[in-house]
């Protein structure tokens, strides 16, 4: 943390205004003293000025909303297949055992891409990498649509979750970097509110489309059309018309700055507060950009198109890969790197390993209050008994043969309304945090978030009333909202050379937590109910207390803020 012990002064020489700087001291010693940037000429001022000036308008709340739809075409890809697995089963049959693995293929391939997409997106560009893998996502869609067989739908699922994967956590950065520091938390948190509001409209259209009774015969294809396939497709549309509206969203203008294209930058910002001010391009009152100092000029990020050498191309990719990903371990991020990636991890644990038991053990509890109204019980007994009724059944039709388990194409109306609710809340919860997320700090409304979800996560163990239970149920798998909490830290915790590669790392371990959460209860839900529970609401508490030991280097590093004038476009520091 700075300490300014002068003020810096405005001088002018030669009729050119330039600012004088003073050295600053850092509490604690060590590394206190650096050196004044240079001063800057007329007509040229640093990058978060320049964004500053474009004001916040029309543009902004556009890129907002097709980040939102963005994030929200990842959740639909991956958890709207939980809607087709149930009926889909007269026409693939699909084991218990291959159910689980479509349940996890789509977050399979999102974890082993996301460190490639980080790569390319911090050195070709952040819609470089988004634009296409949309449009390519959409096409493995449709064409997993129209699968007959296990494998052909998982080798598509898992191609499909290979392109999400490149907006899903490069988006974050992509979006901070259109906004200044006073707005960027609030534009992610806007983009979450946008999620949110896209994940309450997945019941709805699992709804709407599902339990249609339309029939399409397609017999040169060998297959019936139905609806759960034409949910499928409209799952990814809305990942289809981001890709689409990219072609006009430019290139983030800060990454083109940090890669040396000062004059396409500047070309970017003028079309920005052009659309924002309906003022003419040539209004706007900045010529120059400077990179602001978060940014190391001796560490440019090396572009893959220089990797065509004479050695092994697919060597020097990894190579230049694993000198992109290097700086996030090394002695100034390491901590952060860890803590980061940790917290993520135990995050996603809870709310996807826990969401994938939600809806079963919602119609459980439902049963049991159906048939024992007045009966005071504990949630997880109530699992236990539901469990042995399915044992019972499943040993039933080996014994006899006669027997044909029931072949459901239609979902019941109570899992769209449960699973309505769930989405509701969130939506509210993006819309509060992002509201507050200013005044009362990130690490505070992570901790609060987290701490209290995973108390609730522990209460309901203890609660003899069922319904109680399902309610503090709910509040556990509110603790999703801390991912977009600490992915907006994150998108501040590192410069521009470095944040799509932390998100996209960070975010990739918190998807591997939800392939590890869910098979870990998967195999205590059955007969350790109790200790599935408490362990994860203790785990998220731990990960609460976690986020306090994050610190922002990068904050004020280096910097001297000059004294902030009255112009739109004064000097700012980053």
């Amino acid at each position: 943390m700075c300490e300014f012990k002068n003020k810096p002064e405005s001088v002018t020489r030669g009729g050119a205004e330039k600012t004088k700087l003073t050295v600053a001291t850092v509490e604690g010693g060590g590394n206190g003293t650096f050196t004044p940037p240079t001063p800057l000429s007329k007509g040229t001022e640093y990058y978060e000025t320049a964004l500053e000036a474009t004001t916040f308008g029309k543009f902004n709340y556009l890129l907002i909303l097709i980040s939102g739809l963005i994030l929200a075409n990842v959740l639909l890809e991956t958890l709207g297949i939980s809607f087709v697995l149930p009926v889909s089963q007269c026409d693939l049959n699909l084991s218990v055992q291959e159910r689980g693995i479509m349940s996890a293929i789509g977050f399979a391939g999102i974890i082993s891409s996301s460190h490639l997409w980080g790569f390319l997106a911090d050195t070709t560009g952040r819609r470089c990498v988004i634009r296409p893998t949309l449009l390519a996502g959409f096409v493995f869609t449709v064409l997993s649509s129209f699968s007959t067989n296990f494998w052909t739908l998982v080798i598509l699922r898992y191609l499909n979750g290979i392109c999400i994967s490149g907006g899903s956590a490069t988006i974050y950065a992509y979006l901070g970097e259109f906004h200044t520091q006073k707005n960027r938390s609030r534009a992610i948190m806007g983009s979450a509110f946008i999620f949110g509001v896209g994940a309450m409209m997945m019941p709805a259209i699992a709804w709407l489309f599902i339990n249609q009774e339309w029939r399409l015969p397609l017999p040169f294809l060998g297959l019936t059309y139905k609806p759960w396939r034409l949910f499928m497709v409209v799952c990814g549309v809305p990942g289809f018309l981001c890709g689409l509206s990219l072609f006009k969203i430019p290139e983030s203008p800060k990454f083109l700055l940090s890669m040396g294209q000062e004059e396409k930058c500047v070309e970017i910002l003028q079309k920005i507060f052009s659309f924002n001010t309906g003022k003419a391009k040539e209004e706007f009152p900045i010529a120059h950009v400077k990179e602001d100092l978060d940014t190391s000029s001796n560490n440019k990020p090396h572009s893959p198109a220089g990797l065509s050498g004479r050695s092994n191309p697919l060597l020097n990719i990894l190579k230049s890969m694993w000198s992109q990903t290097q700086p996030l371990f090394n002695r100034e991020y390491a901590r952060t790197t860890i803590l980061i990636c940790t917290i993520q991890f135990l995050i996603f644990c809870t709310s996807n390993g826990m969401y994938m038991w939600f809806p079963s053990i919602l119609n459980s509890v439902a049963e049991f209050m159906n048939e024992n109204p007045n009966n005071r019980t504990f949630i997880c007994q109530v699992v236990y008994a539901k469990q042995k009724e399915t044992l019972e059944l499943e040993m039933a039709l080996k014994q006899d043969e006669g027997l044909v388990a029931e072949c459901n194409e239609k979902l019941e109306i109570s899992t769209y309304q449960h699973s309505l609710i769930l989405e509701v809340l969130y939506a509210v919860g993006f819309a509060l945090i992002g509201g507050i997320i200013n005044k009362a700090g990130k690490r505070l409304i992570l901790f609060i978030c987290l701490a209290g979800c995973g108390v609730c996560g522990v209460a309901m163990v203890f609660i003899d009333q069922p319904m109680i239970a399902i309610y503090l149920y709910v509040v556990l798998l509110l603790c999703g909202l801390g991912i977009n909490v600490l992915s907006a830290a994150t998108v501040e915790l590192y410069p521009t050379r470095l944040r799509a590669m932390a998100v996209c790392i960070s975010l990739m371990m918190g998807r591997l937590g939800s392939v590890v959460g869910a098979n870990i209860v998967g195999a205590l839900i059955t007969n350790h109910c109790d200790t599935a529970f408490i362990s994860s609401g203790v785990s998220l508490v731990i990960a609460g207390l976690m986020g306090f030991l994050i610190v922002n280097k990068n904050k004020n590093k280096g910097q001297l803020v000059p004294p902030r004038r009255l112009s739109m476009v004064s000097m700012t520091g980053n």
